[in-house]
């Protein structure tokens, strides 16, 4: 008797050091909860590599995760083919860095997970996006050394954000705790 496949997940890692460390503690709950229920494939942009080397975490994405690739290009690996053609139940961008919240919101497929969050829509695969500049004002975030760090969140960043928000099979994630409730709703 063949074994049933499982569905999949597509991770997206863009180079967003806000909220990196919980997203990465959120996806390993999510993996150890759902092991048997659905494979989380990652997905890492050129700047996201750089980002989780500066915090220290490769290595425990490596531990904790089967099916890891570093973008090449726009279109290597081939991700946007993969989810046009159906193999995800959706994309997840999170943590989504600003570059790439506008790279998508204008449409500009130029790397990795953007050119991949761009097929998906047209191919009406459901896409997720944790922004690591969600609303105007000042945040604080931690370095990797943990100290903190002071970012004033501007008009024009949360402007591409809400141009996301409004298309079709497209939501905006807030915190790392969201993605829980994402996989809750699609597979439990």
């Amino acid at each position: 008797m063949k074994k049933e496949k499982k569905p999949k997940v597509a991770w997206g890692i863009a180079g967003a050091g806000e909220k990196m460390v919980e997203t990465l503690e959120m996806m390993k709950k999510i993996k150890k909860e759902y092991e048997d229920v659905v494979d989380i494939d990652v997905y890492i942009s050129r700047s996201g590599d750089q980002v989780i080397k500066y915090y220290g975490i490769s290595n425990e994405i490596e531990t904790n995760f089967n099916n890891i690739w570093v973008e090449i290009n726009a279109n290597s690996p081939f991700l946007a083919g993969q989810i046009q053609l159906g193999k995800y139940e959706f994309m997840l961008i999170a943590p989504c860095s600003a570059n790439t919240v506008a790279k998508i919101a204008l449409r500009m497929g130029d790397t990795l997970l953007a050119n991949s969050a761009i097929m998906g829509q047209r191919a009406d695969i459901p896409l997720y996006i944790m922004p690591s500049d969600y609303e105007v004002g000042v945040t604080i975030t931690k370095l990797p050394d943990g100290k903190d760090l002071k970012l004033t969140l501007r008009e024009e960043d949360v402007e591409n954000i809400n141009k996301l928000a409004a298309m079709d099979n497209t939501n905006v994630l807030k915190e790392p705790e969201d993605i829980k409730e994402l996989f809750a709703r699609y597979f439990k």
